[in-house]
């Protein structure tokens, strides 16, 4: 019996140091608050306003010596006073010198400049004369019948469209472009069409 008696007396400091742990960390705990609850110590009025004091550095040698950075001096020439120069007036036109043939410059300036046509066999160009031919036969027809009905503002804006490719489907003819004939006189050959299918 005696030997837990003295068991428990050599338990007991034991024992009450634990509780005293276990306690004092509930009472801080208690007292401690919720952390998200709790305000900061320091006002964030006032964080804003604190600087962190900056150690100085212990100078140290070192056995490579630095080279300072060599100072580079940009030099520039200077300036030009003006960089271009701002004309007050416009520029005075120049007189035409007078032509010294006797009128063949204005000859040489009205003469068509060269076609670029892509070369048909003379097959293809039979074929394209007849096709040109009776998609303007077509056009002409078409507009023959809208001739005398009253048009709104899109169809006759058709009428003078497909007046425009006739006359440039004939003009091509006569230079002999007939593959430009022949689309000229089909986009108004389909124009027509449509003419006449809003009538």
């Amino acid at each position: 019996m005696m030997e837990n008696v003295a068991r428990s007396r050599a338990i007991l400091p034991t024992r009450s140091l634990c509780s005293a742990i276990v306690l004092l960390s509930c009472v801080s705990f208690l007292f401690g608050g919720c952390s998200i609850r709790k305000r900061p110590s320091v006002p964030w009025a006032t964080a804003v306003q604190v600087r962190p004091a900056v150690q100085p550095r212990p100078a140290t040698v070192s056995a490579v010596s630095e080279d300072p950075v060599p100072e580079l001096r940009l030099e520039l020439p200077p300036f030009p006073p003006r960089l271009f120069y701002v004309r007050s007036m416009p520029p005075r036109p120049r007189a035409g010198v007078a032509p010294a043939n006797g009128g063949n410059e204005t000859e040489k300036l009205e003469a068509p400049a060269p076609v670029i046509a892509t070369q048909l066999t003379p097959q293809e160009t039979s074929v394209a004369q007849q096709q040109t031919n009776q998609s303007l036969k077509v056009a002409e027809k078409n507009l023959q019948s809208a001739r005398g009905k009253n048009l709104n503002a899109a169809q006759s804006d058709l009428v003078s469209k497909i007046k425009g490719f006739i006359k440039d489907a004939r003009e091509a003819a006569q230079a002999g472009d007939w593959s430009r004939a022949r689309s000229l006189a089909k986009k108004a050959q389909v124009l027509s069409e449509e003419l006449v299918g809003s009538l």
